[in-house]
């Protein structure tokens, strides 16, 4: 026996080295953790446990049959982060720059099936050169192995993606399906294209960071969710976003331990300006709403006219939607109302509650917007909480003018509370804009068209810009003062925990794409 340990750990150590320590002070040089350096800093301390540590490749042209290495270029098992299961893998880019080859895929494959029978979240640790071109087709093949499984898994567990360094071709398409995606800067890059094809087919000088780096994706494309400064940090928040999402979607929100006390915030009654067309920060709101240091915010740098992520109210995970008067005044447009709908269906998938702060003047008007799509990028949104059954609370802080009010989860598309305070606005347009529309003759005959265009505004914005029609309607189902909404929303929501919907019977319904 004691010889056949002797192999089997000479066969593990060499694993554990991946593809050689002069490769691993190379990938340290760069600023970069390994594969399993990033295994230990994620997950709870002893906790992974380590399949197909000894897994090799099949390849046997152009050399491959000469360099073979245990593992072959991606670490894949299971452990507990925050003492909860989760399954992950981690590319090594030390063994062939963590090409995907037949066996890296299977590898992969096998720990995404095993999330999905256990019910666990899958988290990719992306760094990659893409498909192993010495294998062909089986590589090709595993890479559509992996995105077939991240379809099937989504909607039934989380999936988190870190882009820890090179992410391109067909490698972008896995952490583009799933739930999150995190990027380091100046680390990590993805693109379907790299800068050589780039500049080959449009004459376009442009680097890689450029072309997909953190900070282009975070606010240009939108394709990252978070970005970072350092692996390490990147890490530590993979850790932080797991705490406010289920295991999977047969498990409620994580409800955490709450000792209620004075839940009436003073500062909420100030923080609107008295003028309604003067910009405030949304995030000044949902921190005095949230318990305190909560608020995990998503797609930070991305359509920053909408604020969207996760806070604890009261202990429990909820996923908050709102729009930001400091940027366009908070209207929605295409961007916005992408990131709005994806987020409210994720958290819709996974049992997390919402909560729609609204000061919206309306939809972005132009022949850029027009042309791009508002019409159906607007359904996206409207599509999205008219879909979801979670518990839906929405506060009306300031303007919720036309269409974008329907859209901003009222009550007509299925929320379950609705509150407004009482400077809130609830029209059709603003009152100039009614006015100049509805008086249009009256203003144009008048001796001073101003004075009188102001006495119709007045007279328009004493009759409809405020909650009360509204209330009477029992489209609000109360105006409440701002003080009081922290309290409100721990109520409502622990009133609403047990919602049950049943939906009409169909195969999936058709979101406009």
């Amino acid at each position: 026996m004691e010889k056949q340990l002797n192999t089997l750990h000479q066969k593990q150590q060499q694993a554990l080295l991946g593809g050689g320590q002069k490769r691993i002070d190379d990938q340290h040089k760069k600023g970069k953790l390994t594969a399993r350096e990033r295994i230990d800093l994620l997950v709870d301390a002893g906790s992974f446990e380590e399949i197909g540590m000894l897994v090799e490749h099949r390849g046997r042209d152009f050399g491959l049959d000469k360099e073979i290495y245990p593992g072959d270029g991606v670490v894949t098992g299971y452990a507990t982060v925050n003492g909860r299961v989760v399954y992950l893998f981690s590319q090594d880019f030390t063994v062939f720059g963590g090409s995907l080859s037949e066996t890296h895929a299977e590898k992969i494959c096998k720990i995404m099936d095993l999330a999905l029978k256990n019910g666990a979240p899958v988290i990719g640790l992306n760094d990659s050169g893409g498909a192993r071109i010495q294998e062909g087709v089986v590589s090709l093949g595993g890479y559509a192995d992996i995105f077939y499984r991240n379809t099937i898994a989504s909607g039934v567990v989380p999936q988190i993606s870190a882009i820890l360094g090179p992410c391109a071709g067909g490698a972008v398409y896995s952490p583009a399906i799933t739930d999150f995606i995190m990027m380091v800067e100046q680390t990590s890059y993805m693109f379907v294209t790299g800068p050589n094809v780039v500049k080959t087919v449009t004459h376009e000088d442009v680097t890689s960071e450029e072309l997909g780096g953190a900070q282009a994706h975070a606010s240009k494309s939108g394709v990252t969710h978070f970005t970072f400064a350092n692996e390490v940090e990147c890490i530590n928040n993979i850790k932080k976003l797991l705490r406010y999402i289920p295991q999977n979607c047969d498990e409620q929100a994580p409800l955490y331990n709450y000792e209620p006390g004075n839940e009436i915030r003073e500062k909420l009654n100030t923080i609107i300006p008295a003028n309604p067309n003067q910009p405030y920060d949304i995030r000044e709101i949902i921190n005095e709403i949230a318990d305190e240091a909560s608020f995990f915010e998503v797609h930070k740098d991305y359509a920053e006219n909408i604020v969207v992520g996760f806070a604890l109210i009261g202990g429990r995970s909820v996923g908050i939607v709102a729009n930001q008067p400091a940027v366009l005044a908070g209207v929605l447009d295409i961007n916005s109302s992408k990131k709005g709908a994806r987020f409210v269906r994720f958290c819709d998938c996974f049992n997390i509650p919402l909560l729609t702060l609204v000061d919206v003047p309306g939809f972005l008007p132009g022949t850029d917007q027009e042309w791009h799509g508002i019409i159906t990028n607007g359904a996206k949104l409207l599509y999205a909480f008219s879909e979801a059954t979670v518990p839906k609370l929405t506060v009306i802080v300031r303007k919720a003018y036309g269409g974008a009010y329907d859209v901003m989860n009222s009550k007509h598309i299925g929320a379950d509370m609705n509150y407004a305070w009482p400077n809130a606005e609830i029209a059709v347009v603003g009152a100039k804009g009614a006015a100049e529309i509805i008086f249009r003759k009256e203003i144009a005959a008048a001796q001073n068209p101003e004075a009188k265009l102001k006495e119709v505004m007045d007279n328009y914005a004493e009759n409809f810009a405020h909650p009360y029609k509204a209330a009477a309607r029992g489209f609000v189902d109360e105006v409440i003062e701002p003080a009081q909404t922290r309290a409100k929303l721990i109520r409502a929501f622990a009133m609403t925990e047990n919602k049950a919907v049943k939906l009409p019977r169909k195969k999936h319904g058709n979101i406009p794409l």
